[in-house]
């Protein structure tokens, strides 16, 4: 998923609290000229519909900035909100439209019910629910589909099995677990009373 925001260069001398009052959010840009940030502020409805929809590192968000010469690909870094009201406070963006891979976490959605589970009462166990991965800016998977109906009683799966789009690597160990299906202790004490 690509989202596209507009916003704007932030005033100098312009104080985040008097932004936030005027219904904009203080927000800033990095990495799109080296080290060079960009102070910007942009709507607070459209800051609220961003970090719903958007997930941190994960989700590739074109941005333009309106009243400056620069347009780009970025991803959302940092939410600020307040404690427990909620409050948007500030956001950080990381321009990746000169970066050649980055490294992001995934989720992993588990689909389907397992045969060892269905039909001899195992139990699915889940070890890693997201996954760290190397990709190309414009493949970042939104998450990583796995279907658990093959796996039978005793059946494990393992981050080298995963099925990931093309240019993405897994990072770590690949002979990690992943998902597995156990043996239900019901099934074990029934074994062990017809020994």
């Amino acid at each position: 998923m690509e989202l596209t925001i507009e916003c704007q260069k932030r005033a100098p001398g312009s104080k985040p609290n008097a932004l936030r009052r005027g219904g904009l959010i203080p927000a800033v840009l990095y990495g799109h000229n080296g080290a060079e940030s960009v102070e910007l502020a942009l709507n607070s409805k459209t800051a609220e519909s961003l970090v719903k929809k958007a997930s941190l590192n994960n989700t590739v968000i074109q941005l333009n900035i309106t009243d400056l010469p620069w347009s780009g690909k970025t991803l959302l870094k940092e939410v600020q909100s307040h404690p427990w009201k909620g409050n948007l406070y500030h956001l950080s963006f990381f321009s990746i439209g000169s970066q050649g891979s980055l490294t992001v976490t995934v989720p992993i959605h588990f689909s389907g019910e397992a045969v060892g589970v269905k039909t001899f009462g195992g139990i699915l166990d889940t070890v890693i629910m997201q996954l760290e991965v190397q990709s190309p800016p414009d493949r970042i998977p939104e998450s990583i589909e796995v279907d658990v109906s093959e796996l039978n009683v005793g059946d494990s799966l393992h981050v080298n099995q995963l099925p990931l789009p093309e240019g993405v690597v897994a990072l770590g160990e690949g002979e990690r677990v992943v998902v597995s299906v156990l043996q239900s202790k019901t099934a074990q004490q029934a074994e062990a009373d017809q020994s």
